[in-house]
């Protein structure tokens, strides 16, 4: 549908977005082509058909969009930032001998 020249544009731009973004692109990309745009791009892209229609749904939502500033979902930091803790440790680095479920 689109040349060879267009199509390498295409997948350096998609290659260069954040994964939300991705979707968003690649699903105004597929509604542009009308019937038989979304397996076109997904091909194109090297994406699956159901996450450009996920992005199909954002981009549906983008006025009221609640996770405009966000690339992942809200929450998603917490165990990192536990791991970063000093405070938390692992289960299997904790010194109490009690906190281990028996071995069978």
């Amino acid at each position: 549908m689109y040349s060879s020249l267009v199509e390498g544009h295409m997948r350096e731009l998609y290659a260069s977005l954040s994964e939300k973004d991705r979707r968003r692109y690649a699903a105004v990309e597929a509604e542009k082509l009308g019937h038989g745009g979304v397996k076109y791009i997904a091909d194109l892209f090297g994406c699956h058909e159901d996450t450009i229609r996920r992005g199909q749904q954002d981009v549906e939502r983008l006025p009221d969009d609640e996770a405009a500033g966000r690339v992942r979902v809200k929450g998603g930091d917490e165990v990192l930032l536990a791991l970063q803790s000093s405070v938390w440790s692992p289960p299997w680095k904790r010194s109490s001998s009690s906190t281990r479920p028996a071995r069978r």
